[in-house]
């Protein structure tokens, strides 16, 4: 890799959102030309990179004549023209991730089969292109209600996802390909934040633990000491690392797994970008995973992965009764108090359950820290404007 630090080279980023936006927080600081391509015109990213492109993602050309303009092309959302980063990467762009790992990840049904074929433990599934099958599974008692509905394409924070208690939910389900899951007792979450670089150099970050809001299929609380034995969690870096390695994967990626009641590991879900539950590593750890990525794409070393002292990030969503314009409100409580840190990420519009930011609180204690940030959570409003 050529000189990165303040050089001619330039990093394209697919995805302009509260993620790309803390990229170039990274780039800005290591003074690397960064493009961002994004839909949105007003994406959170466009202020902060040195060329802003606004068109679609999915589309060939656009996501082929992006990437011409960059050195090294990455993403801060899987949902990009897998096509033409296979063309681009023919053409000597480094695109990380890898085409072919997207590729995989991209699809539901074959991020799982590729479990499967790995022997890494995954929840019982099987895969649907239609309804008619779904049902056809069903009948035959191959699935006994309740189970869980997946698409197989385009779902992300808890969209995309819904636990299937009867025949009239699958009824009101669309008639796309999915996979179906079984129903695993689950005694808690927690993900595993890994980086390679293209030497094979590979970092994971400590397992952090993750409470759900209770209504929304949606991540809360992301805290680390995750409440795990160092059993689990040795079982959850050897998983993540066979992972990491069988893919060849470059960047980071984010593994949640569930834990069952007899403290086995499924994975759950996988995310070959920064992720919300690596959020607190900005505050929280040695290296954010923001510059870990933009270190494992450049080939540069990893950087350490260790926590100092107890952290907990509170995702800031909108509020249920809320679309439209809005402003925030109890902002000065998080300001006044030592140790906390408030990311906004700069979205104009709210909606429910819209991410639009998120509050980072370290401590010497984890409970008293919880129980800080969840009172500062709920004075942060967000109201019609």
């Amino acid at each position: 890799m050529q000189q990165y630090i303040s050089s001619n080279l330039s990093i394209g980023i697919l995805g302009g959102g509260q993620l790309g936006k803390m990229l170039t927080d990274v780039t800005r600081k290591w003074d690397i030309r960064t493009h961002i391509l994004d839909s949105n015109a007003g994406a959170p990213a466009k202020n902060s990179c040195y060329r802003f492109v606004q068109g679609d993602l999915m589309d060939y050309e656009t996501v082929l004549n992006f990437g011409k303009e960059v050195d090294v092309l990455t993403i801060e959302i899987e949902h990009v023209n897998i096509d033409a980063l296979y063309e681009l990467e023919k053409a000597g762009v480094l695109v990380y991730p890898k085409p072919a790992t997207l590729d995989i990840i991209q699809n539901k049904q074959t991020q799982k089969a590729f479990f499967e074929q790995q022997k890494l433990p995954t929840a019982p599934f099987i895969s649907c292109e239609n309804k008619k099958e779904l049902l056809a599974h069903v009948s035959k008692g191959s699935f006994n209600f309740p189970f869980i509905w997946k698409a197989a394409r385009f779902g992300y924070d808890g969209f995309g996802v819904k636990k299937i208690d009867d025949k009239a939910a699958i009824d009101a389900l669309p008639d796309n390909p999915c996979i179906i899951e079984a129903l695993v007792p689950i005694k808690q979450e927690i993900a595993i934040i890994a980086a390679r670089n293209p030497d094979g150099e590979i970092a994971l970050y400590p397992p952090v633990g993750m409470a759900f809001h209770p209504e929304a299929n949606q991540v809360e609380y992301v805290y680390f000491p995750a409440d795990i034995s160092k059993e689990i969690a040795k079982k959850a870096h050897d998983i993540t690392h066979k992972l990491v390695s069988a893919w060849g994967h470059i960047g980071l990626l984010a593994v949640e797994f569930f834990v069952d009641e007899e403290n086995n590991l499924l994975i759950n879900e996988v995310a070959p970008r920064p992720h919300n539950s690596g959020h607190l590593t900005i505050e929280g750890a040695n290296t954010s995973q923001f510059e870990q990525h933009i270190r494992a794409i450049l080939n540069a070393p990893l950087g350490k992965t260790s926590f100092d002292q107890p952290a907990i990030m509170a995702n800031v969503v909108g509020p249920q009764e809320l679309i439209g314009p809005f402003v925030y409100d109890g902002v000065d409580h998080i300001l006044n108090t030592p140790k906390a840190a408030l990311h906004i990420y700069g979205k104009k519009t709210t909606k429910p359950q819209r991410k639009m930011g998120h509050i980072t609180l370290t401590g010497a204690d984890l409970n008293v820290i919880f129980k800080e940030i969840k009172d500062l959570k709920a004075k942060l409003k967000l109201k019609a404007n």
